[in-house]
């Protein structure tokens, strides 16, 4: 530490997010900076210029510590009571994002699992993302993010018939794909949400089987569609 001349309270933080170990480091670091060395923690990774304004140091009893990257920030979130979704809303009122929100973890020796896990829900926000958002809910769209090649694969190899079409007919077919996920596959609530026929949703829907030759009643093949959906929704598709 003295040779990298970091503070060693600081230097002990980076060490245990980026999952470096020693004897007693999550001990030594929580006595240094003064957290707990158990505890419930998660880490949140905001781009820089993301979410404009002051790093808070707490609220509704968090306590959030930053540390600086190159590309990013990293705040280390001593949660009390608090959950991830109170993290990603206090960050939110910071500004526009994007921004990811690890789920909970047990302890400061659990640290870079929560960083590599917020980074992946950063990847979910996609291109021109808003919102920081929380892992949980968001896994299969990680997944996708995470392996851009792949992505581009499903997006294409499952809407690649789409592509032939019209471009407001196909962005349509995927809309109502996308609504109808979203309404848990209810075709009525989905008519609600897109004003308009549940005949007309049903008929949607034959189509984009039709030209996708995946059935959504299949459950494989509706595991093909939504990861295609999700590829879709992080720009790595054109439908």
């Amino acid at each position: 530490m003295r040779q990298r001349g970091e503070e060693p309270g600081w230097a002990l933080l980076d060490a245990l997010l980026e999952d470096e170990t020693g004897p007693d480091l999550a001990a030594l670091a929580g006595t240094v900076l003064g957290l707990p060395e158990r505890g419930r923690y998660a880490v949140a990774v905001v781009p820089v210029g993301g979410c404009a304004g002051d790093r808070p140091a707490g609220a509704q009893g968090m306590r959030l510590v930053w540390r600086s990257r190159p590309d990013r920030d990293i705040a280390v979130v001593a949660l009390g009571e608090a959950d991830p979704q109170a993290v990603a809303a206090l960050l939110t009122g910071g500004g526009p994002g994007p921004g990811g929100v690890s789920p909970v973890v047990d302890g400061l020796s659990a640290l870079g699992t929560a960083r590599r896990l917020a980074d992946a829900a950063l990847l979910t926000c996609g291109p021109g993302g808003e919102r920081v958002v929380c892992l949980e809910g968001r896994v299969t769209a990680a997944l996708v993010a995470g392996q851009p090649a792949l992505a581009s694969y499903l997006a294409t190899d499952i809407f690649g018939a789409l592509l032939a079409r019209d471009p407001a007919d196909r962005a349509l077919l995927v809309s109502t794909l996308d609504a109808w996920v979203e309404c848990g596959g209810s075709a009525g609530r989905t008519a609600v949400r897109l004003c308009c026929h549940r005949n007309t949703v049903l008929n949607r829907l034959r189509r984009l089987e039709e030209l996708t030759s995946r059935s959504l009643s299949r459950p494989r093949e509706l595991v093909e569609l939504l990861l295609a959906l999700d590829a879709v929704r992080l720009g790595r598709g054109t439908p």
